[in-house]
């Protein structure tokens, strides 16, 4: 896949009209790693992207049209259900894992908190027929979209086809989700030699990178990877033991990216940590053994991770350098 690399051109949305879209295309962030998904299979075209956005914002794919995926997933936030613990889906019901933020999907190996869809073409079959998030069939939505009077003309621009199918269907939504890339934060700005960070921030840079990127490694900020934390106190949610059956995995969850982190709370699995303070102060000294606790998180007999009450100013200073405003406000990802 070298040299189709993707970043959304940025531009100020100030400078853009809403809804236009003709600047949609993929280019490389030299920070980033290789993209996974795959591009040549389902290239970002614009008739495509705006397809996949018109289906994210739709409520007809949950069973009573009233649940569209940016319910859940909300841009001002990150793409994650703002102040939320867990998810309200149809029929106000509840969800028992915090909403996951919809960013640089195109970097992705696996999604969900367990990893247990390997596509982003797969992904929005999960909550679609979820019976507690959107509740509904493939067929069915399928058939609210071919009866409608804008979806084949837009399909057969996407596709070159009006027929309205499943594989197309996906397509179009990828394309609007591994379209969601962020990285042009303040810290992106500094590491392109754009800007300078403060010295506070600077310090907390370092403190990051020596307690904390172990797990959130790489301008993505989260090593793709597993891992029990000791959020539980007892294991009530197995995490990833429930896809691999591995008892090595038991309390394990996928580590999320911090980009956008300041606009995401709540924070974990299961949103029980409500600030970056929180964040912070259970590192310092909230850690629940458990026997697959990660070793990073055991050390010296203790558990957790050393942080005076400085490093915490310091880190949480350069977390905020983590959000992208530009992201958050961009028009492109907005409901038209």
């Amino acid at each position: 896949m070298a040299g189709i690399l993707l970043l959304l051109s940025v531009v100020a949305p100030s400078c853009k009209k809403k809804g236009s879209d003709q600047d949609v295309k993929f280019v490389a962030p030299a920070s980033f790693p290789q993209p996974v998904y795959n591009m040549a299979a389902n290239p970002l075209t614009q008739s495509g992207f705006v397809l996949g956005r018109k289906l994210f914002y739709d409520s007809r794919l949950s069973r009573d049209n009233t649940i569209a995926c940016g319910n859940c997933h909300q841009q001002f936030a990150s793409f994650v259900h703002a102040g939320h613990t867990v998810s309200h889906g149809i029929d106000n019901k509840l969800g028992h894992r915090n909403t996951p933020a919809l960013v640089n999907l195109a970097w992705s190996y696996d999604f969900f908190w367990d990893g247990g869809v390997h596509d982003l073409d797969l992904v929005p079959p999960n909550p679609i027929k979820n019976p507690v998030e959107m509740d509904a069939q493939l067929p069915d939505v399928l058939a609210k979209l071919r009866n409608d009077s804008k979806y084949p003309g837009m399909f057969k621009a996407a596709f070159g086809t009006d027929e309205i199918n499943t594989t197309r269907f996906l397509q179009a939504l990828s394309q609007f989700m591994y379209a969601l890339v962020s990285a042009n934060s303040r810290y992106d700005r500094y590491v392109r030699g754009e800007t300078k960070l403060s010295s506070d921030e600077l310090a907390g840079l370092a403190l990051f990178q020596q307690r904390c990127s172990t797990c959130h490694a790489t301008d993505l900020f989260t090593d793709r990877s597993y891992h029990n934390n000791g959020i539980q106190t007892g294991i009530s949610d197995s995490g990833r033991y429930n896809v691999t059956l591995d008892p090595a995995d038991i309390g394990r969850f996928k580590t999320p990216t911090l980009r956008n982190i300041e606009k995401t709370s709540p924070y974990m699995h299961n949103g029980s940590l409500h600030s970056l303070e929180d964040v912070l102060d259970f590192y310092g000294a909230s850690v629940h053994y458990s026997p697959t606790l990660d070793t990073v998180l055991q050390r010296g007999g203790t558990t957790g991770i050393t942080l005076s009450a400085d490093d915490k100013v310091k880190i949480i200073a350069f977390l905020k350098t983590l959000t992208d405003d530009d992201f958050l406000k961009d028009p492109r990802f907005s409901e038209q």
